[in-house]
């Protein structure tokens, strides 16, 4: 149990404390109002569990003392430091159930043991005013209780929990039924006679109880949470624009979404969403979700935003914008009202043809787009360009123009744009990079749009080619970014080069240059950080374990020097690249797009991609000098043979290749990075 000790300053690694191999939340309904007068957002979350891969009799947080995530008490963020955290001194009063908070379920710490013998859900959770915690009685929903007519789930001792298995359970055919029936499900009332469920909080998580409980199989599977978020919590930006009007957004790092909602951070955690959320009326709510909201009339002065997702995604992708954005490209930026009680977009979904059944996925059961042959031809999905009133015209001169063009040379490189649809946002002046992408949204920052198109136009290159390394296909462990930030800035050139319809020659100069110039910054970073903040998997063999329950730690995640970094990009282009020499540009891209049809809906390591890659060009164990050994001995040493080392030192002969880039050849850039770019992958 982490105690309210204040936290080691020097201990940087981020504790992922939820359980998630004794219980998986599937799916999240939120239902939130954002106050902009107090800088909150508020509201509830209701979560339908199933038990995970691990029954144990005890839960969290007893387990923790034998993992990794032991000592979490000396674990810091560096929001310690610069923002100590402050009592909240508003409660959180629910929509429509003011007297939620009588007596209160809150445990002191005092009272909250790890000796309890009862089963302990633990959620992420950080910098959130928990109020209430609530079993739901699905049992109440009519529809839900028809869908166990052949009595597959029945259990007597545990009805509601066999309807949320069912529920869960639904084929990706039926998620419109299912969508409605999880809203459904999420209005119902509390368990008759039921006390609140005992929970506590403490710098990290939410852990949740009920009494007498022992398993997670008869722990409840669907719970609600009373809360409100506070102005400490480091994802949560509450900011002016630049025209000086109040917004917010979402900020995954460096806590991820547990300052937004109590979640499940751990990447293995994909789950989906449906959120409502409130906001003024002349506000615009953009989230990720895979329709297009049109807002509907709610109480007096505002207005509900209704998002959903079917793609089963981890819950740090989740990210939403409120502030008063108009819409590029659009001659009277005004929203229209929906006048109609529709609760989906219907025109962005995915059907299915028989013919499409042709083709098999290997993640789980959803709509995915990979199967729908109109998504395969769709060259530029629908899409929308968001800014405050200053930047509106440069984002209508120069994004709007550039987006298509990019969406477009994305798809003739690997295929199926895995998302139905994409709004990009001009964010305020004190969003700390260039971009960040998150499931059908893009944040672009306000540098881009200065100077030539070029900046621009590399840089939503860098933020699509997420769309497939980052988002449909993510690291199951967090700390091989590379997998994620190495793959965009390396498919961010071969995108931009289709954008320009540059010759051969033409685009060989132009990576020749950007390459040049990424190593002049790597061999900065390398000579004035940290070595232990260089190494691209941290926890070397390690990569991807986790404790019994499924916690685990981000290796240096708080540490306040890694944000500033660019190793994971910098290194990983150029692994990329010399694997890419190594067989020939047209046949590695053409390898992504099969590597993309593959993992695309799952997570993966470092070794899922080069063992697939040895696979694929068994000829590259002969050119890089490898003899026999295992599959992961050649893994390593492919990557070794990469060159782990210094870069090279003679600053005269880069900089005279980017004044001349004719002095430079080919061959000689080919020969020197494969002779001095460290990796550290193995």
């Amino acid at each position: 149990m982490e105690s309210n000790r204040d936290l080691d300053p020097n201990k940087d690694d981020l504790p992922l404390r939820a359980n998630t191999n004794h219980m998986l939340v599937r799916h999240y309904v939120l239902d939130l109002t954002v106050h902009f007068q107090r800088k909150v957002i508020g509201g509830s979350i209701v979560l339908f569990l199933e038990p995970g891969v691990v029954s144990s009799k005890h839960g969290e947080p007893g387990d923790i003392s034998n993992t990794p995530v032991q000592n979490l008490s000396q674990v810091s963020s560096k929001h310690d430091v610069s923002s100590p955290i402050t009592p909240e001194p508003n409660k959180v009063i629910p929509p429509e159930e003011p007297s939620c908070l009588c007596g209160g379920n809150d445990v002191s710490s005092v009272l909250w043991g790890d000796e309890s013998e009862e089963f302990t859900l633990v959620l992420d959770c950080c910098d959130l005013t928990v109020s209430k915690v609530e079993e739901l009685d699905v049992t109440t929903v009519p529809d839900l209780k028809k869908l166990d007519v052949d009595q597959q789930h029945a259990n007597t001792d545990h009805q509601s929990s066999s309807l949320v298995q069912r529920l869960v359970s639904m084929p990706s055919v039926s998620w419109r039924l299912q969508h409605e029936l999880y809203m459904q499900c999420s209005r119902s009332p509390t368990v008759h006679n039921a006390q609140p469920l005992r929970f506590h909080t403490d710098r990290w998580s939410l852990q949740i109880r009920k009494e007498g409980v022992c398993t997670p199989r008869d722990f409840p599977h669907a719970v609600r949470i009373w809360y409100e978020t506070k102005l400490t919590g480091g994802s949560v930006r509450w900011t002016n624009d630049q025209d000086a009007r109040c917004c917010v957004y979402t900020m995954g790092s460096p806590i991820n979404n547990r300052a937004l909602f109590p979640c499940q951070e751990p990447p293995v955690a994909m789950s989906t969403w449906q959120a409502r959320v409130r906001a003024p009326c002349d506000y615009t709510v953009l989230m990720s979700g895979e329709n297009q909201a049109f807002p509907k009339p709610a109480e007096t002065g505002s207005l509900q935003w209704d998002y959903y997702v079917t793609m089963p995604m981890p819950a740090s992708t989740f990210t939403i914008a409120v502030g008063q954005w108009l819409e590029a490209g659009v001659k009277h930026p005004n929203f229209e009202v929906e006048k109609t009680d529709k609760p989906y977009n219907k025109e962005l979904s995915v059907s299915l043809d028989n013919d499409d059944q042709q083709y098999v996925c290997s993640h789980m059961d959803y709509p995915c787009r990979f199967m729908a042959s109109a998504a395969r031809t769709q060259t530029v999905i629908p899409h929308r360009v968001f800014a405050p009133p200053c930047h509106l015209q440069k984002a209508n001169d120069m994004v709007l123009p550039l987006l298509p063009l990019c969406l477009t040379a994305a798809h003739s490189v690997l295929g199926v744009h895995p998302f139905s649809r994409l709004d990009v946002l001009i964010v305020p002046s004190g969003f700390s990079s260039l971009g960040m992408a998150s499931p059908h949204i893009v944040f672009l920052s306000q540098s881009v749009l200065t100077g030539e198109r070029n900046l621009c136009g590399a840089r939503l290159c860098h933020e699509i080619a997420h769309s497939w390394f980052g988002l449909a296909i993510g690291a199951r462990d967090w700390t091989e970014e590379w997998i994620s930030e190495g793959f965009a800035t390396y498919l961010e050139d071969v995108f931009w080069s289709h954008v320009q319809k540059l010759g051969c020659r033409e685009a060989e100069e132009q990576r020749q240059l950007k390459a040049l110039l990424r190593w002049r910054r790597l061999s900065d970073e390398l000579q004035n950080s940290e070595e232990e903040l260089q190494v691209l998997r941290p926890n070397k063999e390690n990569t991807g374990e986790v404790s019994e329950s499924g916690a685990s730690v981000v290796k240096h995640a708080l540490n306040p020097e890694k944000p500033f970094m660019q190793v994971h990009y910098l290194k990983g282009y150029f692994l990329l690249k010399f694997l890419a020499d190594q067989v020939g540009e047209e046949k590695f891209l053409d390898f992504f797009k099969v590597f993309v049809g593959k993992f695309h809906g799952q997570l993966i390591l470092s070794q899922d991609f080069l063992q697939m890659l040895l696979d694929t060009f068994p000829g590259m164990s002969r050119s890089v000098n490898i003899h026999g050994g295992t599959a992961l001995e050649q893994q390593i040493d492919v990557v070794k043979q990469s060159q782990m080392g210094l870069l090279v030192s003679d600053q005269r002969l880069i900089n005279a290749s980017i004044a001349n880039r004719s002095s430079y050849t080919t061959s000689q850039l080919r020969k020197s990075i494969a002779a001095s770019v460290n990796v550290y992958l193995i």
